[in-house]
């Protein structure tokens, strides 16, 4: 029964491709661990898990471990996007896209020139 509760956050680990992922039931508890990419695809993870149990939920234990922490995440440019709505997503402020200019310097040349298909470091803060 706990397993059909939380079904969208195992659905969400598949889509995110959650690595070495394992799921139990035992006494009520759900029970998951896996290996998110990043701290933010972990992050992602439990936003869903709390949205689910609320804050501080009893009835699921999760273990997720990050397999690079030197990076927050890693970002594929879409059409149509700019730093600012880049830092939005993975920050919640647009203001904070001159650190994810900083962290592509190699590649970027001018913080309002970004191309589709580029991919873009967002760096830990």
């Amino acid at each position: 029964m706990v397993k059909a509760k939380y079904q969208d956050v195992l659905n969400l680990g598949e889509a995110l491709n959650i690595q070495n992922g394992d799921v139990s039931e035992e006494n009520g508890v759900l029970k998951i661990k896996g290996t998110a990419n990043t701290q933010y695809e972990k992050n992602v993870l439990w936003d869903k898990i709390k949205e689910i149990g609320g804050e501080n939920p009893t009835d699921i234990m999760a273990n997720i471990s990050v397999a690079d922490e030197s990076v927050f995440a890693r970002h594929t440019v879409k059409s149509g996007e700019t730093l600012g709505k880049i830092a939005k997503q993975y920050y919640g402020s647009a203001s904070k896209y001159q650190a994810i200019f900083k962290a592509n310097s190699d590649i970027l040349k001018n913080p309002d020139v970004i191309h589709p298909d580029q991919e873009l470091i967002i760096p830990n803060l």
